[in-house]
């Protein structure tokens, strides 16, 4: 399957990941593919096996959103899912040079030094452009110049850090599929997938599933060198200015032990900021 055919690869992925019990199919027999056959999701989707073997082979890329949306009620996937499944076939303009690095508002950047929680920027790559003092002391990878799923992926110390590492990798992976879409064509792109590929197995195989998570909140456990196990829920925002940076943000549950565990860690930061602009 070629580079090129984002929709069948990912139609093939998904399938895979459906259990045949789970769509009312009877699982007697020897079965020598995982999860679904290709004339399977044809036929619950109401379309031919000959015309969904078209889509998986990148011979007719052109379906009807119905079709997909058919298909995408077969393979069980969510809004983001969906979403992602549409956006591969929409039509896009293709850019010929590099996409030019995100800018962080003056404004913005002046309000992370402020916030009383960890807080970042990003662009769609994961690429921190900004960050506050809290945010660099809590997490190594949210340092201006480091990318996070990069970090997250072949960095120790900031493996160390997270109590639960394979699930932020699965989300991590999912997040930025989905932040990046369609649009694979940029050179930091292919760079970082490259990178990634090559020196983290846990990432190839999490990057073949073709999982897509919408951008959300949730819950990390952190095992922190200096103030040991805190639980924060992050948030992330999308900037309304059509950049596509993000702004994420991590708080403890108020009078918890993790919101104690985060007030020291905030008491050392401006030392930590001290000691590193003396390098």
């Amino acid at each position: 399957m070629s580079d090129d055919n984002r929709l069948g690869a990912y139609l093939r992925a998904r399938r895979e990941l459906v259990r045949p019990d789970t769509v009312g199919l009877p699982t007697v027999g020897v079965r020598r593919v995982p999860g679904l056959r290709r004339e399977e999701v044809a036929l619950l989707a109401g379309v031919s096996a000959d015309y969904y073997l078209r889509l998986e082979q990148g011979r007719d890329r052109n379906p009807s959103p119905a079709v997909l949306e058919s298909i995408a009620q077969v393979l069980q996937l969510d809004e983001a899912g969906t979403t992602y499944l549409l956006s591969l076939v929409a039509p896009r303009v293709r850019r010929a040079r590099r996409r030019r690095r995100a800018q962080v508002p003056p404004s913005l950047a002046q309000l992370l030094e402020v916030i009383g929680v960890p807080a970042v920027i990003e662009d769609r790559y994961l690429d921190v452009l900004a960050s506050n003092p809290l945010a660099r002391l809590l997490d190594p990878s949210m340092v201006v110049g480091e990318n996070r799923i990069r970090s997250v992926f072949l960095d120790p110390a900031v493996q160390a850090l997270h109590a639960d590492w394979e699930s932020v990798c699965d989300s991590l992976v999912a997040s930025f599929r989905t932040s990046v879409g369609s649009d694979t064509d940029d050179p930091r792109f292919v760079e970082l997938v490259g990178e990634l590929s090559l020196a983290s197995e846990r990432f190839r195989k999490l990057w073949a599933r073709h999982d897509v998570k919408a951008l959300a909140g949730g819950s990390m456990l952190f095992d922190h060198p200096q103030v040991g196990s805190l639980r924060l829920h992050r948030q992330k925002f999308t900037l309304s200015d059509g950049s596509g940076l993000i702004l994420g943000t991590f708080h403890a549950e108020p009078g918890s032990e993790s919101a104690e565990k985060l007030a020291l860690l905030g008491s050392l930061a401006p030392a930590e900021d001290e000691r590193l602009n003396q390098r």
